[in-house]
């Protein structure tokens, strides 16, 4: 498997099939509008504008597992998303990324690429999933990676595609 091969449940009991981006680089992050690393919207928005055009696919997964920091509804974050961060790329449906209710991507991130020390649990908010343009994930940051650090890692990740 690969995220290829995953079903992503968005705003409007809309669904998104993760097929669709093959060829494309990801970077998926769980987020929060009311966590001390929601400024990353900013950055994220950034690499979304700066790269999107030559396929780079940013997607947010709003989750309210960490201190209860995303208690909104989806028109809530929505609405959150884009009046504060003027946020243009996809955001998926409220979400666990822990848990027996994880989603399944999510527990699919996290077996491929382990986090600090091994430990396969997201630790807090906006943690990023790096995905090359086959569906491999390819890179785990957390939270206190900044969006823009990871410019540099896109770019040596995929020195070999065109797209960046």
């Amino acid at each position: 498997m690969n995220v290829h091969d995953f079903k992503v449940a968005l705003p409007g009991s809309k669904i998104q099939d993760m097929a669709d981006f093959k060829g494309k680089p990801m970077l998926l992050v769980n987020t929060a509008s009311k966590c001390g690393f929601t400024p990353q919207y900013e950055g994220l928005e950034e690499l979304h504008r700066k790269y999107a055009d030559k396929g780079l696919v940013v997607m947010a997964f709003p989750c309210n597992q960490f201190g209860a920091q995303e208690p909104g509804d989806e028109e809530e974050i929505k609405n959150f998303c884009s009046l504060t961060y003027d946020v243009s790329f996809p955001l998926a449906k409220k979400i666990d990324v822990n848990g027996d209710n994880a989603d399944p991507l999510w527990d699919h991130l996290k077996s491929k690429q382990a986090g600090l020390l091994g430990s396969r649990a997201i630790k807090w908010n906006f943690t990023k999933f790096l995905v090359d343009r086959d569906g491999k994930v390819v890179g785990r940051f957390g939270p206190q990676v900044k969006p823009g650090a990871l410019e540099r890692i896109l770019k040596s990740c995929w020195a070999d595609c065109p797209q960046l």
